[in-house]
């Protein structure tokens, strides 16, 4: 496979080295008191409203964490293993806004949008696992969490990672209803300290809720270089790590052994407005130095990808989602996130779905490179051809090797000549892809629920809503 680094090994030591003294010497903002407590029982100290985390504590628990995380859903053949041997694609998740089929038109997203992305999401080939995708806005917002849930694992049977929680309710809410929909598997939780360095009452709360429930835990940083992180690409690199770190100490000193999925997602300011940028070619090289950080650890890393602050899936949003995601896939990431995303996250369609399954067609055939063996330098097929009918048409060599797929078949890209083209009504990559989502709507069918799980998933979301 072809590989890249940003970092090499003497920037990821260089990273690391400054990591540890950012975490020793300046600490993180935590006043959580069970948090606090267990921190300090292994050797961190207290400076004002910061804790600070000794390196050998760090690395300590680092060595604790399993070097592969196993993904599953409903259907155990579809589990991934994420162990640095493939990588893996998933879609954007928590998605507030719906760009409509056909008029473009954006509008709040409901509950019957969040199941058909995830049965939309199950049909492409290229898409590995399933977030809930939208967050409805027609459910209260103190369970919209576990509506996301239920109406996603009911149309999907592939890997589900559990939408980004802020509290130890939902996580033990999530954990409840997981079991009773995938007996058999697991889930991923993604909690996001806020960076810089901060860890609210109910992040820590929540992030040892994921460890005492044995949940894979994904720590989220999202520090935006110039805002919330230093404007350097190695400084905010060196904060998100630290970030990453210092969740991984708090999970692991309440459970050893507990599996952690390495993510980030940086971005950058517009420094024209303030805005938070996902569009930027930045973005694939943080993203690849993210991948090179968890992997000096041992850790399976997810990262952004398919990334653009594009509102449409345009000329503008096809660049910038597709160096997005080469690059850091590249780099050796075991996931890459984004499938559907649009307009810096807060927007998503249909169509853009189909069109990422297509993209990352192109970075899988780009990363498997080709071979160069005997076979492949087809010097005897050269020289019959040449002596005989000159053309390569007549083959088996040809035959074999338009099998293995050595060249990319698109299903969605023009490769037509000019008449057809024009004959067919000039129809482009958009109008396409609206028409296969439509189509794979109307034809794929994910194996329900039965009715009892969904009863006892909708009995969780009311014990969870009277309780609070």
């Amino acid at each position: 496979m072809i590989s890249l680094r940003v970092l090499g090994e003497e920037g990821v030591e260089r990273v690391h080295g400054a990591t540890l003294r950012l975490l020793s010497e300046t600490g993180i903002v935590l006043t959580h008191p069970g948090a606090r407590e267990l921190l300090l029982d292994h050797g961190a100290r207290v400076a004002g409203d910061r804790v600070l985390l000794p390196a050998d504590l760090v690395e300590a628990c680092l060595a604790q964490c399993p070097s592969t995380v196993r993904l599953q859903g409903r259907d155990p053949e579809k589990a991934i293993e994420l162990d640095r041997s493939a990588w893996h694609a998933h879609n954007v998740g928590g998605v507030p806004n719906v760009s409509e089929q056909g008029s473009g038109t954006r509008r709040p997203a409901c509950r019957a949008d969040v199941a058909q992305a995830a049965r939309l999401l199950d049909a492409l080939p290229n898409v590995c696992s399933v977030t809930p995708h939208f967050t409805p806005q027609d459910v209260p917002s103190d369970s919209m969490k576990l509506w996301m849930y239920v109406d996603t694992v009911a149309n999907t049977t592939k890997p589900i990672r559990a939408p980004g929680v802020q509290t130890a309710c939902e996580v033990r809410a999530l954990a409840e209803m997981a079991l009773i929909a995938c007996p058999d598997g697991g889930l991923t939780v993604g909690v996001s300290p806020i960076s810089p360095l901060t860890f609210p009452d109910d992040i820590a709360e929540a992030m040892l809720e994921v460890a005492c429930r044995e949940m894979t835990l994904g720590p989220l940083p999202c520090p935006i270089l110039g805002a919330t992180a230093p404007m350097s690409g190695a400084g905010a690199v060196t904060q998100q790590n630290a970030e990453v770190l210092a969740s991984i100490v708090l999970a692991q000193l309440a459970r050893p052994g507990l599996p952690i999925l390495y993510k980030g997602r940086l971005s950058v300011m517009d420094p024209r407005t303030g805005l938070s940028v996902w569009g930027n070619s930045e973005i694939g090289l943080l993203s690849a130095a993210t991948v090179e950080m968890g992997h000096h650890y041992g850790l399976p890393v997810d990262v952004y990808g398919l990334s653009t602050n594009a509102h449409t899936p345009d000329i503008q949003s096809g660049y910038e989602r597709a160096f997005n995601a080469l690059v850091p896939v590249l780099a050796g990431a075991d996931e890459i996130s984004g499938v559907g995303e649009i307009d810096g996250g807060v927007n998503s369609s249909l169509t853009q779905m189909v069109i990422d399954d297509e993209i990352l067609s192109s970075v899988r055939r780009i990363c498997r490179g080709f071979e160069v063996d005997e076979e492949a330098l087809a010097l005897d097929v050269t020289a019959r051809v040449m002596s005989g009918s000159r053309s390569f048409l007549a083959e088996m060599h040809t035959v074999r090797y338009l099998r293995r797929g050595e060249v990319l078949q698109a299903r969605l890209a023009g490769r037509e000549g000019w008449a057809r083209w024009e004959a067919a009504g000039r129809r482009g990559l958009v109008e396409r892809a609206e028409e296969e989502a439509l189509a794979l709507l109307a034809d794929h069918e994910v194996p329900p629920l039965g009715e009892e799980q969904v009863a006892a998933m909708r009995a969780v979301i009311q014990a969870t809503a009277a309780a609070s």
